[in-house]
């Protein structure tokens, strides 16, 4: 299993000069965190499809785990 997770972690990248160096997809202007807010917003992974072809099913995937390590790190406060 870690080795499917290395993997997919590898389709988030980051880099100063796209998106303030937030964490986006495979070098697109798409970041992490606004899949997840239109994720939690209601928006399917076939809507968000549609909208942007250039991703793929898989990057869902890469984005639950990127959340999964980041959530490993610290707890989350409700406010």
């Amino acid at each position: 299993m870690p080795t499917v997770h290395s993997t997919l972690l590898e389709r988030i990248t980051i880099d100063p000069d796209v998106r303030f160096g937030k964490p986006c997809i495979r070098g697109h202007r798409i970041t992490v965190q606004e899949i997840l807010e239109w994720l939690s917003g209601g928006a399917s992974q076939e809507q968000i499809l549609a909208d942007y072809p250039q991703l793929e099913p898989e990057d869902f995937l890469a984005v639950y785990a990127y959340a999964a390590e980041l959530a490993a790190e610290r707890k989350v406060s409700k406010r």
